[in-house]
């Protein structure tokens, strides 16, 4: 019996909505990065991206747990000298709700070439609409 390795001519790709409203961060994001990853498919193949659509809506209304929203901080650089920017996750839950949820997801999937391709699969939304009706998603529950 050989084993199977899977190749962009035979992986199925399928749509799949996770709702985030009153969940844990952390938890929305690893089974979204286990998903667009392909983990949960037995044809599962590392170095080639068999994963599936992921779309996360109510990304305004993710929880997180203990003393997070004052305590963990986002940074950016700009690049120059004094560059520096820093902000509470309160503020990123308030005013970038959907950057705050695509930083985590992204930070679990793969670096490098393949981890870009699996990232482009994702669509986080600040609210319960969004635009991929007509692929028919499923609900996943966590």
């Amino acid at each position: 019996m050989k084993t199977f390795m899977a190749n962009a001519a035979n992986i199925e790709r399928k749509w799949y909505v996770i709702d985030a409203k009153g969940k844990p961060l952390g938890r929305v994001a690893t089974k979204a990065a286990s998903m667009l990853r392909g983990k949960h498919k037995a044809t599962f193949t590392p170095h080639v991206d068999c994963g599936d659509y992921i779309i996360i809506i109510n990304a305004k209304e993710v929880e997180l747990t203990g003393d997070k929203l004052n305590k963990k901080i986002y940074y950016n650089h700009s690049g120059y000298t004094g560059g520096l920017r820093e902000r509470t996750a309160k503020v990123m839950r308030e005013n970038y709700p959907v950057e705050m949820v695509e930083r985590a997801v992204k930070g679990m999937l793969p670096k490098g070439r393949l981890g870009r391709q699996m990232y482009k699969k994702l669509f986080v939304y600040e609210g319960a609409e969004h635009n991929q009706k007509a692929q028919k998603p499923e609900t996943i529950e966590l």
